[in-house]
């Protein structure tokens, strides 16, 4: 169930927030080239979405990037990951293009998030829901 879809100044979708009722987890769809602002609005639209279709886990898909996938990790570990799991959020399955695997799983070693939520880290979305679906089986 789409969501809802977040448009950049050329009016194109880079990021549409949907729901899987199936799997009862969110996903984000991000496309193209996502500058900063537009990234945290992005951020910000899942954790709108979160408010109302609340789901420990997280698909997010940045496989249809062009360019790098945030460059502020700071602004995502200190202002946007508490919100995220005071609202319930506790596993996210980060899907990057394979060029930008090594350059992502470098962010995620370092474990920016700390506690507040498991973060896993796949070039292949297939694997990603296998992951996912684990998880939130576990929860139930």
């Amino acid at each position: 169930m789409r969501l809802q879809d977040l448009y950049n100044q050329d009016e194109q979708v880079y990021c549409s927030i949907q729901f899987d009722p199936a799997n009862r987890w969110l996903q984000a769809n991000w496309a193209g080239f996502v500058p900063t602002r537009d990234a945290e609005r992005g951020a910000e639209a899942y954790l709108s979405s979160l408010r109302h279709f609340p789901s420990p886990c997280l698909l997010n898909d940045n496989s249809q990037l062009s360019g790098p996938w945030f460059s502020s990790t700071a602004w995502l570990e200190h202002i946007w990951a508490p919100v995220a799991a005071e609202r319930g959020l506790r596993y996210v399955a980060h899907v990057t293009p394979p060029h930008l695997l090594a350059s992502t799983a470098d962010v995620a070693a370092r474990r920016p998030f700390g506690e507040q939520f498991e973060l896993q880290i796949f070039d292949d979305l297939t694997m990603a829901r296998q992951w996912l679906r684990s998880q939130s089986q576990a929860e139930r």
